[in-house]
């Protein structure tokens, strides 16, 4: 199948002017000042007077739900394909979280192939909060090495009391499975690490990174906006070479109590110093998110939105004044150059065609997963089995 999209302002995420894109079959066959074909041949997109961007990464869902720190009954429902075309997003990473029993690695990795079957692009991480990881095969770097989907390990909590306490030791011991599996099955092999409130902050990672080999960018840390002081670790380990995570989902408690807001984070981080491609954007979809009280006790929970993500970006665009081609890269360039995505995050010949178009208010119009419209007019036009 070809489809030619003409006319649109294309930022890939580097600004390139107007250009004209032919898609053949999945990929990105050829971006030039002008393609003419005759319409018999191709799917023809009008995308005058539309910006072109990346399809959107977003490196951190919970695609079989979450939650359930209230019991049973707040476990959160898993997540469905409009809900991320619809927010732009042509790639997903799925992770377990607090619950690595009854949410499981099987469950985990069915649901991945079962949204790609429906259109998107999946990968999932090993393991969940705990520690010991409970992987598929029995060891993370078998996990990483046999099974196609899986790129890494976590989501491992830190700094959090519904974490496993582990040790630097544990933590080290952990990296250095999944980086020995990253090297010998050309993925990424990083550690995702879920930062709580705790005043601990990263210091779990400094430690295992100053007294062992382990390289500072084997762990991949997210919520590092959850609260002013773990941001400003977070600033002063991004000075370090690390990579940071800001979640998108949130509620406006959250922000009251001191949560920092990730268009003005982006803009504080790059003042502070922080070069733009240490930094990701990822919207925990499908997590619970829960209140504790002092004690640790549940008091109140929602329900985290992939269509966070691109919100986020557009805030930081329309009212921090970022840049559209450096804003964009927080959920395109960046994570792919993290998970070691070679195919994605970038509008190049020869990757894939994943792509979103936008109109001049920022919305988005149109969404191109792996060649396949899904997205059109703002409307899905591919929908999931049970949708």
């Amino acid at each position: 199948m070809l489809t030619l999209i003409k006319n649109g302002e294309v930022f890939a995420p580097d600004y390139l002017g107007k250009k004209d894109f032919l898609i053949v079959d999945r990929k990105i066959g050829f971006i030039e000042e002008g393609i003419e074909l005759p319409e018999k041949y191709v799917k023809v997109i009008d995308a005058t007077g539309k910006k072109i961007v990346p399809g959107f990464i977003d490196s951190h869902v919970h695609l079989i739900g979450g939650g359930g720190e209230g019991g049973f009954r707040t476990r959160t429902p898993e997540i469905q394909l409009t809900q991320a075309t619809t927010a732009g997003i042509t790639t997903l990473v799925g992770v377990l979280g607090t619950d690595g029993t009854t949410r499981t690695m099987p469950d985990l990795i069915a649901k991945a192939r079962a949204l790609e079957e429906e259109g998107i692009t999946t990968y999932v991480q090993t393991g969940s909060y705990q520690v010991p990881v409970k992987t598929l095969t029995g060891k993370i770097e078998d996990d990483i090495i046999l099974i196609d989907k899986i790129i890494g390990a976590g989501e491992i909590a830190i700094a959090d009391h519904r974490s496993s306490q582990p040790t630097a030791e544990e933590l080290a011991k952990i990296a250095s499975a999944a980086r020995i599996g990253g090297m010998l099955a050309g993925k990424a092999g990083i550690v995702n690490v879920h930062v709580g409130d705790s005043y601990d902050h990263l210091k779990l990672i400094e430690e295992v990174v100053e007294h062992t080999d382990i390289p500072i960018r084997q762990f991949y840390p997210t919520h590092i906006n959850r609260n002013h002081h773990l941001f400003e670790a977070g600033i002063e380990y991004a000075k370090k070479g690390g990579w940071v995570d800001f979640t998108t989902s949130s509620i406006p408690k959250f922000l009251e109590e001191g949560e920092v807001k990730c268009s003005v984070g982006l803009k504080r981080m790059l003042e502070a110093g922080v070069e733009i491609g240490q930094i990701t954007f990822t919207s925990d979809g499908q997590a619970s998110l829960p209140d504790f009280d002092e004690n640790g006790e549940l008091i109140g929970l929602q329900i985290g939105q992939v269509s966070s993500l691109f919100e986020a970006v557009q805030d930081a665009v329309l009212s921090e004044g970022i840049p559209l081609e450096a804003a964009i890269r927080v959920i395109t360039a960046n994570p792919a150059a993290v998970l070691k995505l070679s195919q994605k995050g970038r509008i190049e010949a020869g990757r894939d065609a994943d792509l979103v178009l936008l109109d001049d208010s920022l919305e988005i119009d149109t969404v191109i997963a792996m060649g396949k419209v899904m997205v059109e007019n703002k409307l899905p036009v591919v929908k999931g089995t049970f949708e």
